[in-house]
């Protein structure tokens, strides 16, 4: 592998695979209030909060942690004000105090905030104004979670930057990863270079994933699955990764390393890997590199759907995670683009409406998707070109796919928007 693609592989992993404490829109939105009120100097009176209508999608129903149960736009903005640490960024939240807790719940019956949705088009926009005393703060974050595109205080520009308008402006280009380049980056890479990144994800998914199997939940699902399908490596590894977004997305108060700017993504990813693995008993090298598979794929195919719509991200984690399991099965670049195309083929198309409990459940259907893709090839079967949006080569069909969740389904989202604030 050239020594240029190599390192802009290796700068891909480090860029996505971040670590964050809870749902990453709210806590977005609390990085941006946290900058708002670091910019104003004292505590904002008052704010102006403008998202963009996939903000207000994956916001409106997930917990906020450290915020003793509370939900919305306006509790994560209340929490970046009151007790967000912005140099932080998505785990602004990660240190919050009891006495700031009573603070924060204070603050949401005295301040007074606005939330309206962004008209800019952006699909990720999160702008907030903040006043106190005659005195005004602005930060305006577009793209992704942590591009802070400009910073105002009383009205003069303390950092400004042009929005690009794409979905990860200052990155690295995503459009260099194919899957025959990421099966030979993940054969040849010097582990030393994703080794520490890549024993975070595994520590911290399978940390909450184990507490969402101890605990309580939202809808359970992770626990369901083992109480209802029994220990074997593959209800396993759908039910970890359920159980992780059990406990993420009911403002569990574990970090996660996330893929794609998504912490469900990342725990799909991830916890199917590791469950093979272990089964397996593949040692740390061989897990390690299967990760860089299943990460790598389900950064490629986000890529072209963009980083929120209405296509559910977890379908691309899936693949990816069929992908990675086929890797520690000996599987090469020929076997993991028939996985994914199999995948793809299965799944395609389950909406996004939005962080919530349900996610849990839509982790085991994608899981299952990604490792049927893997079993269908093992015994020789597959989907053809011509079979639904299935076309000859894996890069075609992700292209296909991509063009169905970034453009098909515009309008779909659109109206899972306006369902959900009906």
């Amino acid at each position: 592998m050239q020594s240029e693609l190599y390192r802009a592989y290796v700068n891909i992993l480090h860029e996505e695979l971040l670590t964050a404490m809870g749902c990453t829109e709210p806590i977005a939105i609390a990085y941006a209030a946290a900058l708002a009120r670091e910019a104003l100097g004292a505590l904002p009176k008052r704010m102006h909060i403008l998202v963009s209508g996939n903000i207000v999608k994956n916001v409106k129903s997930v917990i906020v942690p450290h915020t003793g149960g509370m939900k919305g736009i306006s509790a994560a903005a209340a929490a970046g004000a009151v007790a967000g640490r912005a140099a932080e960024k998505l785990e602004a939240l990660s240190r919050v105090t009891q006495a700031q807790l009573k603070e924060i719940a204070e603050y949401l019956k005295t301040a007074e905030l606005l939330v309206e949705e962004s008209d800019r088009g952006c699909v990720f926009d999160i702008e907030i104004r903040a006043y106190r005393d005659g005195h005004s703060s602005m930060v305006h974050i577009s793209g992704h979670h942590t591009d802070v595109v400009r910073i105002e205080k009383d009205g003069g520009a303390l950092l400004c930057r042009d929005a690009a308008g794409n979905e990860t402006p200052c990155l690295t280009d995503r459009g260099l990863l194919n899957v025959e380049s990421i099966v030979s980056f993940a054969d040849e890479a010097d582990l030393a270079d994703v080794r520490a990144l890549l024993k975070r994800q595994i520590e911290l998914n399978t940390a909450i994933a184990e507490e969402g199997i101890r605990g309580d939940y939202g809808a359970r699902i992770g626990k369901i699955m083992l109480a209802s399908f029994g220990s074997g490596v593959t209800n396993r590894a759908k039910a970890m990764a359920a159980a992780g977004s059990d406990a993420r997305m009911s403002g569990c108060e574990l970090p996660v390393v996330i893929n794609s700017g998504s912490g469900n993504q990342g725990i799909t990813a991830s916890l199917p890997v590791i469950v093979y693995a272990r089964e397996l008993q593949k040692d740390e090298d061989a897990l390690l590199r299967a990760l860089v598979v299943s990460n790598l794929i389900t950064i490629h195919l986000k890529t072209g759907i963009g980083r929120l719509s209405a296509y559910c991200g977890v379908v691309s984690a899936g693949c990816g995670a069929g992908a990675g399991v086929m890797y520690l099965h000996g599987g090469g670049r020929e076997e993991i683009a028939h996985t994914v195309v199999n995948a793809l083929a299965i799944n395609s198309g389950i909406i996004c409406d939005g962080a919530k409990a349900s996610c849990a459940a839509k982790i085991v259907s994608s899981v299952e998707a990604g490792l049927l893709g893997m079993y269908m090839y093992m015994h020789k079967s597959e989907f053809l070109d011509g079979d639904g949006i299935v076309v000859k080569g894996v890069e075609s069909t992700i292209k296909n796919v991509g063009e169905l969740a970034r453009e098909g389904m515009r309008e779909t989202d659109k109206k899972i928007i306006s369902l959900m604030l009906r």
